[in-house]
């Protein structure tokens, strides 16, 4: 469903080139859970950026389902993919509620109203992570850790093929944070889901993923 042909990636600043990683080349399917691995800075969060679109690669290419990743219009993009990163948000007078159902926005009508069905997906992410109790919190009450746990129950209502979660676990506790490699699992294994999931925690994901892509100095790759 990914595949990563001969990928480079960095950044492009004015008239610099910034390359962190090159030579990336992997396949990943449906109803894998993939753990990305690899020390600090040494460009995790680069190649799920580029994986993701949001970030162009500086050669080589990601091809989401035969097609390359720039290809997608935006809108068709979301429903392909949704992504979990670890920045703290703001919740600007939502509840926990309103950011879950907001990733419910590339299906619904032009009156941007959404059905039973999508209401029922809302509060089923929301239980799915422990924290339908919060759904009435505004999100800027909320610990780290539960802002944490909103996001990916938004990932989760946006119901996509493909999840990327870059340190998700970064604000949670011991067991909420095997409680989502749990839920991760489940997800690949019961809804043929592709998840690519990025920590520096070995022994906390080895469990549970399927296969884990090592990314070390020098341009050196493991994938097992």
């Amino acid at each position: 469903m990914i595949a990563l042909r001969n990928l480079q990636i960095g950044y492009r600043q004015r008239k610099e080139t910034i390359s962190v990683f090159s030579g990336l080349s992997a396949e990943f399917r449906v109803g894998e859970l993939v753990g990305l691995m690899g020390n600090n800075g040494v460009g995790k969060s680069t190649l799920l950026k580029t994986v993701t679109g949001t970030l162009p690669a500086l050669s080589g290419e990601v091809l989401l389902n035969g097609k390359n990743i720039t290809a997608y219009a935006a809108s068709e993009l979301a429903q392909q993919l949704s992504i979990v990163v670890t920045e703290r948000i703001g919740g600007f007078n939502l509840t926990a509620r309103d950011v879950v159902a907001s990733g419910r926005i590339p299906y619904i009508n032009v009156f941007g109203k959404l059905s039973a069905e999508d209401e029922a997906i809302v509060l089923q992410s929301l239980e799915q992570m422990g924290i339908a109790s919060l759904k009435d919190k505004f999100v800027d009450e909320l610990s780290d850790g539960q802002r944490q746990k909103v996001m990916i129950a938004k990932s989760l209502a946006q119901q996509t093929p493909v999840i990327v979660l870059d340190e998700p676990t970064a604000f949670l506790d011991y067991n909420s944070r095997h409680q989502l490699f749990s839920i991760l699992k489940t997800l690949c294994e019961e809804q043929q889901k592709l998840i690519l999931v990025s920590s520096h925690d070995l022994d906390l994901m080895k469990p549970y993923i399927s296969r884990s892509l090592t990314m070390e100095e020098g341009n050196v790759m493991r994938l097992e």
